[in-house]
């Protein structure tokens, strides 16, 4: 499992330096989420078989809420940190504490802060992006 996991990471770090020009959401998106979600966020990521939940479709979340991009539940999702325990089990990481530890130790605590936070804005924008 864990040669998996790094193979599918090196594949898709490869992917993301190969690429012209990416911009930040999308660069952090390959780094962090596309193992899962997959290249184009279809849901068919490299380790999406070894989940017990298939992960989500991102492209289709705009039709799955009649046509709108709900920035704001999507960017709590992806943050994690303040996702209520009565509204069930997370099926993925909660890249707000994922982030901040570095994000803390390379730019101080208060920065990092600002920093984890940026970081889920450009996920978030990203995925509002992919929508099809």
């Amino acid at each position: 499992m864990k040669l998996l996991i790094a193979a599918a990471l090196a594949t898709m770090t490869c992917q993301a330096s190969t690429a012209q020009e990416l911009s930040y959401g999308e660069a952090e998106y390959l780094n962090s989420c596309a193992v899962c979600h997959g290249p184009e966020g279809k849901g068919d990521g490299p380790l999406g078989d070894e989940l017990l939940k298939r992960p989500a479709d991102l492209t289709q979340i705009s039709r799955q809420n009649g046509g709108e991009f709900p920035y704001w539940r999507v960017f709590a999702v992806i943050d994690g940190r303040y996702v209520l325990p009565e509204h069930g089990e997370r099926d993925m990481p909660v890249w707000g504490r994922q982030f901040l530890p570095g994000d803390a130790k390379k730019y101080g605590p208060n920065a990092g802060e600002i920093v984890t936070t940026e970081r889920i804005h450009e996920l978030a924008g990203y995925v509002q992006r992919l929508q099809r």
